[in-house]
């Protein structure tokens, strides 16, 4: 089986199957999960939530896979062919596949999923621009599909193994209707929903005719605990045998390693923080300003002091092992009589207020903002800090440019490709780009799209990189390990970097 590499994909003719078919779970144990945060919604097309991936992984199947070690490989699809000058994409489907509801899973199927996400219902929600490359899909029969390209895109097949790619049933739509199905999912999935109650949790349990390794647990039960103070306290309990990123704070790293019955696994992760100005308005319009707060702030410092080194200082909005990320590229120092005399260049006086909008249930990421504001108040600025909960920062405030001068962005970056994240950001009319726009940017950021070889599409994003760096658009802070608690009852858990966790081959005791 050839492995997939999400740079050189357009050179790969074929993939074959490579999983097996397994019709029967072996399957006995609750495993029970906290996670940060309820997505509302359980419809792929919906969210672009980590935490939603970190359940909906379990629910749904994609025609790709990329598992713990980040190499993709078959899903639905047993093997892809390029076709046309990468304008063309024929997908071999798996056969013998059901949804959970007992709908055979076929070419129509997988027409639908991208009609749908492509059509009006996928335009309210944020997924769609991922897949706007797809022009259309063509079934040629019950098990092969056609994907007919506008442009090549070089980050395709990895894109279609998570998020709004996630392959959904047809029938049970129609029948069911569009708002029962955000709170009643059904998938190809391992595992099965069987209840769900917002802000509380959801309920899932293992699906024995998956297409392929059955769970070895029987049920897998999610619990929404967004103070990570309680989260802990459930894990010590042990009511909960698995605390999920973002939620452990640094600090109780120590507690919970303390306790012979826990432990901490944590591996590096795409997961970027940033503190985004608001560059339209308010004395960080001014370019002179933005660059004065970044000088202003020791953020290696507070790695090492807050994070206990489980986080790496970044320089661009991406992680080391984002492609398109250049290690060459250092950070603005910190300066502190640089970041005073370019605010008094700009003509800030002392005292002046900003304010800094933050996710109220991100109790590290807290800490930070205090320590950023304590470093701003050094430089002559007054900051002050709002809090507010993560649905309503994420969905009201920051679409409808109502932040203060700085506001938080965390971003997975899942597809490891620095497009998935730049794009989002810093292109003019995206949900996450409510203050700026750059034509000079948008052509960059257009032009690597359709670029097929992998260096031209680097070189173009490193490019990206300084020249968001250079405008100063953001305060990159860090890339933080993801951090998990785990139970010791848990056997079998391999931690992820991307939080996309499937638990086909987890055991509890």
């Amino acid at each position: 089986m050839m492995k997939h590499n999400p740079q050189r994909w357009l050179k790969t003719l074929s993939l074959t199957a490579g999983l097996t078919f397994s019709s029967l779970a072996m399957a006995g144990g609750t495993l029970t999960v906290a996670s940060p945060q309820d997505p509302g919604s359980w419809d792929p097309v919906d969210t672009f939530l980590v935490n939603w991936a970190s359940v909906a992984t379990n629910i749904y199947d994609g025609l790709t896979y990329r598992g713990p070690d980040l190499k993709l490989q078959p899903g639905l699809a047993t093997n892809w062919e390029l076709l046309d000058d990468g304008r063309r994409i024929r997908f071999t489907l798996r056969q013998n596949v059901t949804f959970h509801n007992g709908e055979a899973f076929n070419a129509n199927a997988v027409k639908f999923t991208f009609d749908r996400l492509l059509g009006e219902e996928g335009k309210k929600g944020p997924q769609r621009s991922n897949y706007t490359a797809i022009e259309r899909v063509d079934i040629v029969d019950d098990y092969t599909v056609d994907f007919f390209l506008n442009k090549p895109d070089p980050v395709l097949l990895t894109k279609l193994a998570g998020y709004g790619a996630m392959i959904v049933p047809p029938k049970y739509i129609a029948e069911k209707g569009e708002q029962y199905f955000n709170t009643h999912p059904v998938g190809t999935g391992p595992f099965q929903f069987v209840n769900y109650e917002p802000k509380v949790g959801i309920e899932l349990k293992a699906y024995g005719n998956h297409w392929g390794s059955a769970p070895n647990i029987s049920e897998l039960n999610y619990r929404f605990i967004s103070e990570p103070s309680t989260a802990v306290a459930e894990l010590q309990a042990g009511r909960v045998d698995l605390v999920i990123p973002p939620t452990i704070p640094i600090a109780m790293i120590p507690t919970i390693e303390a306790n012979p019955k826990l432990s901490v696994v944590a591996t590096p992760s795409p997961t970027v923080y940033a503190l985004r100005f608001n560059s339209e308005s308010g004395i960080t319009q001014d370019e002179r300003v933005r660059k004065a707060m970044i000088y202003g702030v020791d953020r290696k410092a507070i790695i090492d002091s807050i994070l206990g080194g489980q986080a790496e200082q970044i320089a661009s909005f991406q992680s080391s092992i984002s492609f398109g990320n250049d290690p060459a590229m250092q950070p603005l120092p910190y300066d502190p009589s640089k970041a005073m005399q370019l605010l008094k260049q700009a003509g800030v006086k002392p005292g002046t207020k900003v304010q800094i909008d933050i996710r109220g249930n991100d109790a590290t990421f807290n800490e930070v903002t205090q320590a950023v504001a304590s470093y701003l108040q050094i430089i002559g600025l007054n900051a002050t800090i709002k809090p507010y909960e993560t649905n309503v920062l994420l969905n009201d405030i920051i679409p409808a440019g109502k932040t203060g001068a700085m506001f938080q962005q965390s971003w997975g970056g899942w597809t490891l490709d620095y497009d998935n994240t730049a794009y989002f950001m810093y292109h003019t009319g995206e949900k996450w780009n409510p203050y700026d726009s750059d034509p000079d940017l948008d052509q960059q950021l257009e032009s690597q799209r359709t670029l097929l070889d992998p260096e031209q599409r680097e070189a173009i994003l490193q490019s990206i990189a300084r020249y968001t760096a250079n405008r100063a658009l953001e305060m990159p802070l860090y890339s933080l390990n993801a951090i998990y608690g785990v139970s010791n009852r848990v056997k079998n858990f391999t931690p992820v970097p991307d939080s996309r966790l499937r638990f086909t081959d987890v055991t509890v005791d």
